[in-house]
């Protein structure tokens, strides 16, 4: 009998279950298109008339589909300006910067010198201030040293490196003995050679993924070019799709806009997809050990 009991109870709270794990799959589902549906209608649109977008009869699906604003933006020499000074700033803070970052953290976690944990303390405590405290202090000193209206205060600083970088690729050594420093000593190996040698290729795949995160940031910056540059000749791609914003807005010319956008997210969206599974498991380790 008390068996019998078990068993309807089981089966009541079963249902009840799935009732509540379909409530959840419905308002993930719901939550999940309302997130998705501006990307989506951003493409769309692309392909759109002027007079579809600005018709009383909402619709998502392009009648007739037009692709020609895409082959019109690309003509656009703003845009390839816009481009190539986006990739002038990524490059060399990339390269340059990640190799800082990566040596940084090499020091930070093997090395011992007198107040390494203080420094490494106040760098962690710089990641505390929200960029939008330092931005005066920031234009103020670049004007003074006549970087504004150039790429110089985009690319200079990250030359130095990324804070976020050193400590996760730091903590990514920690899992590494300290005996292997103390064996290349005795080998005569030098620290610059034990970093190129032995710590570089061992955080090799962390960092390429914390560069392919850094080069996304580059990418989608919109606040820094805005603040130091006015100069339409060295505005970033995402200041270009702003400036296309208060041009062609005036003569409705929407789908030129929404096809430039749709270009100027199509690179973080392809390293997104086809390094998404290194970029989740580095976010994870990184949340764990933080």
């Amino acid at each position: 009998m008390a068996n019998k009991k078990d068993l309807q109870s089981s089966e009541i709270k079963s249902k009840k279950s799935k009732m509540i794990d379909r409530i959840i799959f419905i308002a993930l589902l719901l939550g999940a298109i309302v997130m998705v549906f501006p990307l989506v209608y951003m493409v769309l649109s692309s392909f759109m008339t002027k007079n579809q977008i600005l018709s009383a009869n909402f619709s998502i699906i392009p009648d007739p589909w037009k692709f020609g604003k895409y082959s019109e933006v690309l003509t656009k020499p703003e845009f390839l300006r816009g481009l190539r000074n986006t990739l002038i700033v990524a490059l060399p803070v990339l390269i340059v910067g990640g190799f800082t970052s990566s040596l940084s953290a090499f020091s930070f976690s093997k090395l011992k010198f007198r107040g390494k944990n203080a420094i490494f303390l106040g760098l962690l405590a710089t990641m505390m201030i929200p960029f939008a405290v330092v931005m005066i202090p920031q234009y103020v000193m670049f004007t003074r040293m006549g970087w504004t209206n150039t790429l110089l205060p985009l690319i200079i600083p990250g030359l130095f490196g990324n804070v976020s970088i050193i400590f996760f690729l730091r903590q990514n050594l920690t899992s590494v003995p300290d005996s292997i420093v103390e064996a290349a000593k005795i080998d005569g190996c030098s620290y610059f050679k034990m970093y190129y040698a032995i710590f570089f290729p061992l955080m090799k795949g962390a960092l390429m993924t914390q560069l392919i995160l850094w080069f996304m940031g580059i990418w989608n910056d919109y606040l820094a070019p805005t603040i130091f540059i006015q100069n339409e000749e060295w505005f970033t791609l995402q200041v270009v799709i702003r400036s296309f914003n208060s041009y062609y807005a005036v003569n409705s010319d929407y789908p030129l806009i929404m096809a430039a956008s749709v270009l100027a997210i199509l690179p973080t969206l392809l390293l997104f997809f086809f390094f998404q599974r290194y970029i989740i498991e580095s976010m994870a380790v990184s949340g764990v050990k933080g």
